[in-house]
């Protein structure tokens, strides 16, 4: 049977924290969430967009409980104050949605001089994750999602030596690059909960093709070129609507049976229901995760050590 939102267990008591919850995909996820019963914590960079995001939430569910916290995944001071201010507030986190990102950007430096897609998507939420670690390991099984992308095969994994592309900048190969860092995290994510035996587990999604503002704000910022502007078309044309793109991320946190290092996505690849996907275990799998680990690490200067 295909699943959909109406088969989440009830999550009353678990406390969800979704990187990008005010709009899209993650906005989706918090309105299913809190629907479950969840206290759904919304961190995000706009904060006038997720006041908008809470007032729709509780549009829909009166009883929904819910806050905002304020986090620029693009500044590593931010990324450590939200994973503060959720801390203070939490003593666990049951659920963990590294949703935010970016898409085929113009280059551009966050605040810590990271190459912006590859800072945002992935090194933003290594620190997040890192810092949540405490409340994540005091969940009875906490899950992580991260979420990756089938555009990571139209580039490279990343390179040790040059993770910033500062010498090849292209806006779809960096974007290809930190879809690659989601997928490597979250295997090595898995692994290293394995390794010290706790009961957290880590676990990928793909939306496929959905139709959200991701595409559009691609295009609205310069970014792309002319294969922004035809993905904004696809997406508009033959994209999922966002309830639907977002389900895949949904089951990978919710569905009782689903293990970790599983990859969720639809079943056609960019079309479908949310089914469990292969993971294709290259040769050089382990080396990719054990660089990715590395680099992640140097340049952050955070050590997401869970033993």
């Amino acid at each position: 049977m295909t699943w959909t939102p109406a088969d989440i267990p009830d999550l009353s008591g678990r406390t969800a924290v979704i990187t990008g919850g005010n709009g899209g995909l993650g906005l989706v996820c918090a309105h299913e969430l809190a629907r479950a019963g969840a206290h759904v914590v919304i961190a995000a960079r706009d904060q006038d967009k997720a006041r908008t995001a809470e007032q729709q939430v509780r549009a829909r569910n009166a009883d929904a409980s819910l806050e905002v916290v304020p986090l620029d995944l693009g500044s590593l001071a931010s990324v450590r104050q939200a994973a503060d201010d959720v801390l203070a507030a939490h003593d666990r986190v049951d659920l963990l949605l590294n949703n935010a990102g970016l898409m085929a950007m113009p280059e551009r430096r966050t605040a810590d001089g990271f190459e912006m897609q590859f800072g945002v998507d992935h090194l933003g939420h290594f620190a997040f994750t890192a810092h949540l670690l405490p409340a994540l390991l005091a969940a009875p099984a906490a899950r992580v999602v991260t979420i990756t992308s089938i555009a990571r095969f139209a580039g490279s994994p990343v390179d040790p030596a040059d993770p910033h592309l500062r010498r090849r900048y292209r806006p779809w190969r960096a974007y290809a690059q930190a879809k690659w860092a989601n997928y490597h995290f979250g295997l090595g994510l898995q692994q290293r909960f394995e390794r010290a035996g706790v009961a957290a587990r880590s676990l990928i999604a793909h939306p496929g093709l959905s139709n959200t503002d991701l595409q559009a704000r691609t295009v609205r910022e310069g970014g792309g070129g002319w294969l922004g502007a035809v993905s904004e078309v696809m997406a508009k044309r033959s994209g999922m609507p966002a309830a639907e793109g977002a389900r895949p991320q949904l089951r990978a946190a919710t569905d009782p049976g689903a293990r970790g290092g599983e990859l969720y996505g639809p079943r056609w690849g960019s079309n479908g229901a949310a089914v469990r996907r292969p993971v294709l275990r290259r040769w050089d799998l382990q080396r990719r995760i054990d660089q990715l680990w590395e680099v992640s690490a140097r340049e952050t200067g955070v050590a997401l050590d869970v033993g």
